[in-house]
């Protein structure tokens, strides 16, 4: 039963810490990395063929970066949290 336990702690810890629930972090990050993998195999497509995907991955990582900046400060945080440490750039 202990063992279950933290267990059940391992899976809880990090989407606390971010402000979700288990499930809504599997959606998130599994979004996150759907995406990632189709700008990835657009940046190996433009490698061979450079004339296509000429702005897909720079603009797919801009835009999971502002999902996560945005996510983030919709989250009730301190003054130390990093989204305030660290403010998109712009700002």
């Amino acid at each position: 039963m202990q063992r279950m336990v933290k267990l059940l702690e391992y899976f809880r810890e990090h989407p606390a810490s971010v402000g979700e629930t288990y499930v809504e972090h599997l959606g998130v990050a599994a979004s996150f990395g759907f995406s990632l993998t189709k700008a990835g195999l657009a940046c190996l497509i433009h490698a061979v063929l450079p004339f296509l995907f000429t702005t897909y991955g720079r603009s797919t990582i801009a835009d999971l970066h502002r999902r996560m900046v945005t996510h983030r400060d919709r989250r009730n945080h301190d003054s130390t949290s990093p989204a305030r440490i660290y403010p998109p750039r712009g700002e």
